[in-house]
């Protein structure tokens, strides 16, 4: 066919993408569509010989279907045009947002699962893709679709008649585990929590020499293989991890301004990861990176007033940061905040402003092309002849000489 190129190009990005797919025909068990990998996760989760037919009906062409059911479980599906028996293709299961542990508990509830089963409820969850209404795999699933049924505009049927094979019931207990078994994952469980506290002191503390705590961690394999997709695993544990140090640096008296910055850029590189190999490398770096920012920016031991008036020249280095401006954002005199800030940070307003934009001016002259007018504007000063001349007294370089030594490391190494 001649699309058939595409469909495959769709199915590889989608599975890239964590997201299922299978062409199966309406003969085939519902269970097989909707719940293709339960079973990966666990055999608690029965089958059902329910056809794909006697329970969604027939499909109509030039259709797209975006199915759900009682479990929040969300499917997108349509007729291929072809004249083979496996004729429709099933995108899914996904979710459309987070689901809390009180959904989850419902969830299981309604099932008639066991107590004990919640755990595997919650791991299933949790490798799901999430994708929510305006993701972009939408647009390239109606791509797909105007390009196969050749037309700018096709049907959208939404429905939440999709069949959802029983779960294990409550008086089900012929999976439980031994009290070796038991006793085992209770010492896994606090080394890994030992392990944990300990990862949050060192980084509430900013001790960056103890990254060692890691190639411990991953020598001992205290990183549980809860899945069997060891990426959706390696993500699951980095996004606990960037978590834990989050509030870790917070403790460690970092702003909650600096912790989303430095969290939000962690969260977005998590989820594009694709290659095992890269857990452990990201989890180190966040380890490092947290640390770093307690070192940078603990205000713990500032009074609020100094507090607040060093996150406003670190929030914006470019804007108007003298003396009188900051005094007048918080309500006390110039000479006030001259001295409380000198006495409990060691420099003068000036003197701190002047390094911050000397620290941000290093930043972007090491990773722009920017002009050094444009730089100097970015660090607030509007001299480019005095933005030069106090970058040079400060860092014994000229903001040219420099870039171009940057440059030429880069080029060395």
């Amino acid at each position: 066919m001649d699309w058939d190129r595409e469909l495959s190009f769709l199915r590889e990005v989608l599975e890239k993408c964590h997201i299922h797919t299978s062409i199966l025909s309406g003969k085939d068990g519902i269970g097989s569509a909707v719940e293709p990998r339960l079973n990966s996760v666990s055999d608690y989760f029965s089958k059902t010989d329910a056809t794909i037919e006697s329970v969604l009906g027939k499909f109509e062409e030039k259709t797209k279907y975006v199915l759900s059911n009682e479990f929040k479980l969300k499917y997108v599906c349509l007729l291929l045009p072809v004249k083979t028996e496996k004729n429709i293709l099933f995108i899914g299961p996904y979710i459309s947002s987070a689901i809390s542990s009180k959904d989850i508990l419902e969830i299981g509830e309604k099932a008639s699962l066991s107590p004990s089963s919640q755990k595997i409820l919650k791991e299933y969850y949790s490798s799901l893709p999430i994708i929510t209404e305006n993701d972009h795999i939408f647009a390239l699933i109606d791509a797909f679709c105007e390009r196969i049924w050749n037309t700018g505009s096709f049907a959208i049927v939404e429905s939440k008649k999709v069949y959802a094979s029983p779960l294990i019931s409550a008086s089900a207990s012929s999976k439980g585990e031994s009290t070796e078994e038991i006793l085992a994952n209770v010492e896994m469980m606090e080394m890994r929590y030992d392990f944990e506290n300990r990862l949050i002191r060192a980084v509430t503390l900013g001790q960056q020499h103890k990254e060692s705590l890691l190639a411990v961690a991953f020598n001992e394999q205290l990183f549980e293989k809860r899945l069997s997709d060891p990426v959706r695993n390696g993500k699951n544990y980095c996004i606990i991890m960037n978590t834990l140090l989050r509030k870790a640096a917070e403790n460690g008296g970092v702003h909650p301004v600096y912790i989303d910055r430095l969290s939000s850029k962690f969260a977005s590189r998590i989820e594009q990861l694709t290659d095992a190999k890269k857990i452990s490398e990201i989890m180190r770096e966040m380890f490092s990176s947290y640390c770093r920012l307690v070192h940078k920016h603990a205000t713990s031991q500032y009074s609020p007033i100094v507090k607040k008036t060093v996150i406003v020249i670190d929030s914006d280095i470019s804007a108007e940061l003298s003396l009188g401006t900051l005094a007048e954002k918080q309500g006390v005199s110039s000479g006030y905040l001259a001295t409380i800030f000198k006495k409990e940070t060691g420099k003068t307003i000036s003197e701190y402003v002047r390094h911050k934009r000397i620290e941000h001016a290093k930043y972007l002259l090491s990773t722009t092309h920017l002009q050094i007018q444009t730089v100097a504007l970015h660090c607030g000063i509007m001299d480019v002849q005095y933005f030069s001349k106090i970058f040079k007294k400060q860092i014994g370089k000229t903001p040219k000489e420099y870039r171009e030594a940057i440059k030429a490391s880069a080029q060395y190494n």
